[in-house]
């Protein structure tokens, strides 16, 4: 199926790794540009960069946190200014940092809020701008079934989640008559760096709930993704598709 995203151009937050990296490599396969933006050292992008390449397309690093405004609208204009357009955005960048409610630091909410949520607002805004001009485009934030359903010991990171879909829904509301799509993709448990770290009975768990048993690997989300930013979606807007394996039923 050809998606129409030959020479479009996409800036991918978190891209350096994990779904972030899959959803950046999907999108230069595509055809599309990609502005890879993440906090960690340009180094730490190399591979990502160069399936970028090896796709045929450009890739440009952009070293931000997410939670800076100053670095979402400088790291737009980035983009902009090298390649002349922007077409796609998706928000891919995350943290966890887990406690039971009562047991939860104002630290640790302000930390997964800040990135998770307020760091997603951010790149939307300055993004949106640009879009709003254009009469065009695609934004996809990477929500969590927990955003949808809760999750003991989460408090910070299913809120953040949950607030990413009032914010996108509200802004697909608000963009639609310049053309510009706006939904979230939630995946459920996903094998990334960041799942690697979690406790054996954990994952395991996870795998139970699915109907296929098995995890998502960053390429299913991937592949939902790009549909989204692509031409085939163009009536698909304010939604929540869910890359679970039906493990939130």
């Amino acid at each position: 199926m050809n998606l129409g995203l030959e020479g479009r151009t996409a800036v991918v937050t978190g891209g350096a790794s994990g779904i972030g990296a899959a959803v950046a490599v999907a999108l230069a396969g595509e055809g599309c540009d990609i502005g890879v933006v993440d906090h960690r050292p340009a180094t730490e992008a190399g591979s990502v960069l160069s399936a970028i390449e090896a796709a045929g397309r450009r890739g440009l690093y952009v070293e931000a946190d997410v939670r800076d405004p100053a670095r979402a609208e400088r790291g737009i204009a980035t983009i902009v200014d090298a390649w002349g357009r922007l077409d796609v955005l998706v928000c891919c960048a995350g943290i966890t940092d887990d406690a039971v409610s009562w047991k939860m630091t104002p630290e640790q909410w302000d930390a997964v809020i800040g990135v998770n949520l307020t760091g997603c607002f951010l790149w939307n805004r300055a993004a949106a701008r640009v879009m709003k001009e254009r009469g065009s485009g695609r934004i996809v934030n990477i929500g969590s079934i927990n955003g949808l359903r809760g999750k003991f010991g989460q408090a910070n990171y299913a809120a953040s989640k949950a607030g990413m879909v009032g914010l996108s829904k509200t802004l697909a509301r608000e963009l639609g008559k310049y053309g510009v799509t706006v939904n979230v993709v939630a995946p459920g448990m996903v094998r990334t760096p960041m799942t690697a770290r979690l406790p054996r009975d954990v994952v395991d768990r996870a795998i139970g709930e699915t109907a296929g048993g098995r995890l998502a690997e960053p390429e299913d989300c991937a592949a939902v993704v790009a549909f989204l930013c692509s031409e085939r979606a163009a009536h698909v807007t304010g939604q929540v598709v869910r890359v679970d394996g039906g493990q939130y039923p």
